[in-house]
C-alpha cells in the first residue's frame, strides 16, 4: 500500500480545514503522510499568474470567507473569522521547520495541524519565531533542534524539491493530495482520497 503524499503551505486555510479528517482517513487506511510543505505562491504563480491580491474583493470575501466559514462548520474545527492580518508574512520558517522535524524521524501530523489551528483560530503569526517555538513545543518537539535544522542546505534543498515537484505535476493550490499517482486537489475531495484508498478510480492521472 502506498502512503498519502500531501502537498500544502503551513498557512493554507484549507489544508487547515481538512487536516484532521486526512489524519482519520489515513489512520482507518492504516496509510502514512508523506508531508510536503511547499512554496505556495510560487505554485500557485506558475499555474495561473493572477496574484491572490489581484483577485476582486467580491471572490475574496467568497473564497476566504464564506467557503472558510461553512466548511469550518462542517469539519467542526475552530475558524476566528477573516484572513489573519499576518497572512502574507514570509512562510518560508514554518513550512522548514515542517520538513526539519520530520527528517527527524517525528510524525509532523500533529505539529502541522497545530501550526495552521494557531494561525487560523488564533491569527498566530507563523513567521515569528517565538510564536513558532510556543507552537513547536506544544506539540512535544525541540524547537531550538528543528530551528537549527531548518535552515540547513538539506532542508532547504527538500523545500525546493517539494515546491518543484508540485508544479511540475501540474498542481494549483493546497492542499493537494496525492494517492497512488491520482491527484486530488482541496479538502473538499477528501471523501474521494478516502474512497481511492480503498478502491482505485478507474482510468489514471494525468491524461496523456
Amino acid at each position: 500500500m502506498a502512503d498519502i503524499e500531501y502537498f500544502y503551505s503551513a498557512h493554507s486555510a484549507f489544508a487547515y480545514l481538512g487536516s484532521m479528517r486526512l489524519m482519520e482517513i489515513a489512520d482507518t487506511a492504516g496509510r502514512q503522510l508523506v508531508h510536503k510543505p511547499m512554496n505556495l505562491n510560487a505554485v500557485v504563480a506558475a499555474a495561473n499568474p493572477e496574484n491572490f491580491r489581484d483577485r476582486s474583493r467580491a471572490h475574496s470575501n467568497y473564497y476566504f470567507g464564506r467557503e472558510i466559514e461553512r466548511w469550518a462548520e462542517y469539519r467542526q474545527v475552530g475558524f476566528k473569522g477573516g484572513i489573519p492580518e499576518n497572512h502574507r508574512n514570509n512562510i518560508t520558517l514554518a513550512n522548514t521547520v515542517l520538513i526539519a522535524a520530520a527528517g527527524q524521524g517525528l510524525n509532523i501530523d500533529k505539529l502541522a495541524h497545530i501550526m495552521m489551528e494557531a494561525h487560523w483560530r488564533d491569527h498566530a503569526d507563523l513567521a515569528d519565531k517565538s510564536t513558532l517555538a510556543s507552537l513547536i513545543s506544544s506539540a512535544g518537539v525541540d524547537p531550538q533542534i528543528v530551528f537549527k535544522l531548518a535552515g540547513t542546505p538539506d532542508v532547504i534543498a527538500i523545500y525546493q524539491k517539494n515546491t518543484a515537484d508540485a508544479i511540475e505535476r501540474s498542481m494549483f493550490g493546497s492542499p493537494t493530495y496525492v494517492v497512488d499517482g491520482d491527484m486530488f486537489y482541496g479538502q473538499d475531495h477528501l471523501e474521494l482520497v478516502e474512497r481511492a484508498l480503498h478502491r482505485p478510480f478507474e482510468n489514471s492521472w494525468p491524461k496523456m
